[in-house]
Order: structure tokens, then C-alpha cells, then sequence
């Protein structure tokens, strides 16, 4: 007996989920993880009035304080651990360490907030770190194209603009899959310029 397990043990991956105050995070990693999802969701009170604003999210009763936390396997080999930003700008302290060691980022957009999804967007394009922009699609929400989503946010044309559905596991699914793709892309893009350059 060798003592040793044939069982395979997953990497794992650091992937972020950002965006502003009720766009969507928690619903987006609830409706992926294969695991009880951790919430840190606290009832909105009179203490954040006229500090968060709710605008467009009226119905919105509790929300995040700290970080939310999902898990999802792909394959035998990888698993995604999913963190969660908390919305409010004044919770912003919290993104250097939640962002720590991560290969990429989900960055949510309600249309109807646009402007919410300004610091994340800032945030991760001066970090360098890859990410893609997934326009959450409410109910009764104006519906806009994916590139005039873009352009108002100015995003270059290898940012993966896509729509979803946090509510939905499939949309989810294919958000993450798109920032797959893009993290290999990114990381990839060094060796290849390497490789073209020895030649």
C-alpha cells in the first residue's frame, strides 16, 4: 500500500464577480454554485439613506456588506471559487483583497444604472486584469444592444460584452465560459508574441 490517492485534486481558480449595488452579484453566484452559496446580505435600513443609492432598485430590501462566495467544478481538473464584491462605493476597501490572486472578473451592468458599473469597469482596467462585461437583463428593463452598451462605456473590442440572465444557471454558465476564454486569450498573448519574436 503506497499510501498515496489516485483521486484528483481540482486547481483552483479565483474569479470575481463586481458591479454596483443590486445589479445582480449574489443572484449570479447563487444560481452557479454547486455549493450553499455564502451571503453576506444585510437589510437595508434608514442609516444608508441618501448613502446608497437605490434609484431604479426601489425594490431592493437587503443588500451586500461584505463579500458573497460560490464554487463551481468545470471538469475533474478545475473548479471556479467565485467572490462577490459588496456594491456600495464605501465598501470599495474591500476589493484589493477580494480582487488578490485572481485570473479574471465578471463585471456586472444594469442598463437602467449604467453608471454604477463605472468603478468596477475603472478598477479592472487599471489592474489589467482580464474581464468581461455581462449586461444583467431585468424584467421591464430598457433593452440595449451589447455594442451600444460598449460604446457608452468605451470599452475596447476585445472586452467580451455579453448578455445575461444572473437568474439563470445556463446564462451564468456562459458568462464564465466567455471569461475563460478570455483569460487564455490574455495569458496566452505573451508566449505567442514570444514565440513570433524567437523566429
Amino acid at each position: 500500500m503506497s499510501g498515496r490517492s489516485d483521486k484528483i485534486v481540482p486547481l483552483a481558480v479565483k474569479i470575481v464577480v463586481s458591479g454596483g449595488l443590486g445589479v445582480g452579484k449574489t443572484t449570479f453566484i447563487g444560481a452557479i454554485s454547486e455549493i450553499e452559496p455564502l451571503d453576506t446580505e444585510a437589510a437595508i435600513t434608514e442609516v444608508s439613506v441618501g448613502v446608497d443609492s437605490l434609484v431604479g432598485v426601489e425594490a431592493k430590501t437587503t443588500t451586500t456588506v461584505a463579500l458573497d462566495f460560490g464554487r463551481i467544478t468545470l471538469d475533474p481538473t478545475i473548479a471556479l471559487y467565485l467572490f462577490g464584491t459588496p456594491g456600495q462605493d464605501r465598501f470599495s476597501f474591500l476589493w484589493d483583497d477580494l480582487v488578490e490572486g485572481a485570473l479574471g472578473t465578471v463585471v456586472l451592468v444594469d442598463t437602467r444604472r449604467i453608471e454604477d458599473c463605472f468603478p468596477a469597469v475603472d478598477y479592472f482596467e487599471s489592474q489589467g486584469a482580464p474581464f468581461v462585461l455581462a449586461v444583467n437583463r431585468f424584467d421591464g428593463a430598457e433593452r440595449f444592444d451589447v455594442d451600444e452598451v460598449r460604446e457608452a462605456l468605451g470599452l475596447g473590442a476585445d472586452v467580451p460584452v455579453l448578455d445575461c440572465d444572473a437568474r439563470e444557471r445556463g446564462s451564468v454558465r456562459d458568462v464564465l465560459g466567455a471569461l475563460m476564454d478570455r483569460v487564455i486569450g490574455v495569458r496566452a498573448a505573451p508566449r505567442r508574441r514570444t514565440a513570433a519574436l524567437s523566429r
